[in-house]
């Protein structure tokens, strides 16, 4: 008989609204995929709402879980991923929200910010989650193709290149919603007259921070930005963005003092903006990683950068962070604002920095 799986467990949004999720897969014509020579084709994941009984989206689909597992080497195989708190194909609940696009980061998959995706899906956001294949970590495709990252070579011209790739694909997104709120793509669960894209944000951790600045750059509709610990690349840096945008770093990167490209891009900021920090955190603390690591070995949680910072704390500040900001930017909830002076008694891991 084969051994019991240890369970790992995420805990579920905190907001009001049950969480559902669509996963679309869509193919841009108009771009040849660097890697491939393809058609670019990126997977979304949409979180939607009227959750109607369904069963629970797994965190990685099967194919994209045993591609990560043996990433791993094996170190987690006698363990189950957590599943999501998303209802499978869940319809979309009445109403017009605000829009955010997320981009994780390098190596990573879009269900890496599972628990901050959910918590604002459950708060009246709807977030598309974007992989970026051979980019991302794994990413599976409705046919059972998973593809898996191709490791750049680190010189500062490929991870431009890479950034402007998911800049793009972002946009195209962006594009698709557009369709969407239109009633185009039946796949879309009804998401027609749910989308206000009028309050478009964008938000990623590492490199898919970087993605989220350089999305703002080339595209007006995105409203606001955060980057959660990413060094930036392209022409943002040097002309900064005229919107708001939070970076949030850690005391490990420390950017504004340490990051290069961090300080020309504060110095070209126009609007508000704010530097905060996760105090005792380090790069994979604001992601799933920091929950899931206290429940796995210590030879691989020692790995995964996650520092000191309790995992509940980290996760309730980072989703209570992130939250107010859009609160403020494309809600105008402007009762928010003390915890982005890192004021807030209820989130001592939040530090104010500057801005």
């Amino acid at each position: 008989m084969a051994a019991e799986l240890i369970p790992i467990r995420l805990a579920g949004p905190t907001g009001p609204a049950p969480v559902g999720a669509v996963e679309l897969h869509l193919v841009d014509p108009s771009r040849t995929d660097p890697w491939s020579g393809q058609a670019r084709e990126v997977m979304v994941t949409y979180p939607a709402a009227s959750v109607c009984d369904r069963a629970r989206l797994p965190w990685l689909p099967a194919g994209a879980e045993r591609a990560l597992r043996a990433r791993f080497g094996g170190a987690v195989d006698g363990y189950a991923l957590p599943e999501t708190h998303s209802a499978d194909r869940a319809p979309a609940r009445p109403g017009r929200r605000p829009v955010l696009l997320h981009s994780p980061g390098y190596q990573s998959d879009r269900t890496y910010n599972t628990l901050v995706i959910e918590e604002l899906a459950s708060w009246g956001y709807v977030v598309a989650a974007v992989d970026h294949p051979y980019d991302s970590g794994e990413v599976e495709f409705p046919d059972g193709r998973v593809v898996v990252n191709r490791p750049d070579d680190a010189s500062d011209e490929a991870r431009t290149a890479a950034v402007a790739l998911r800049a793009d694909d972002l946009r195209f997104v962006l594009d698709q919603l557009t369709v969407l709120e239109r009633g185009g793509n039946p796949d879309a669960r009804g998401l027609h007259g749910t989308l206000d894209l009028t309050r478009v944000g964008a938000f990623g951790h590492s490199r898919g921070g970087a993605a989220s600045a350089s999305v703002m750059y080339l595209d007006r509709r995105v409203r606001a930005g955060i980057d959660m610990d990413g060094a930036l690349y392209g022409p943002v840096i040097e002309h900064g963005l005229d919107r708001p945008f939070l970076l949030m770093d850690t005391a490990v990167h420390d950017g504004l003092n340490k990051d290069g490209s961090w300080q020309p891009f504060w110095g070209h900021l126009k609007d508000w903006h704010r530097c905060l920090r996760l105090a005792d955190a380090d790069h994979n603390s604001f992601t799933d990683i920091v929950a899931i690591a206290p429940q796995i070995p210590e030879a691989v949680r020692n790995t995964l950068q996650i520092g000191t910072i309790p995992a509940d704390r980290a996760v309730a500040a980072v989703r209570a962070t992130v939250r107010a900001f859009f609160d403020l930017q494309l809600r105008d909830r402007r009762d928010t604002r003390h915890l982005l002076w890192g004021a807030a008694p209820r989130y001592p891991g939040i530090e104010y920095i500057a801005g």
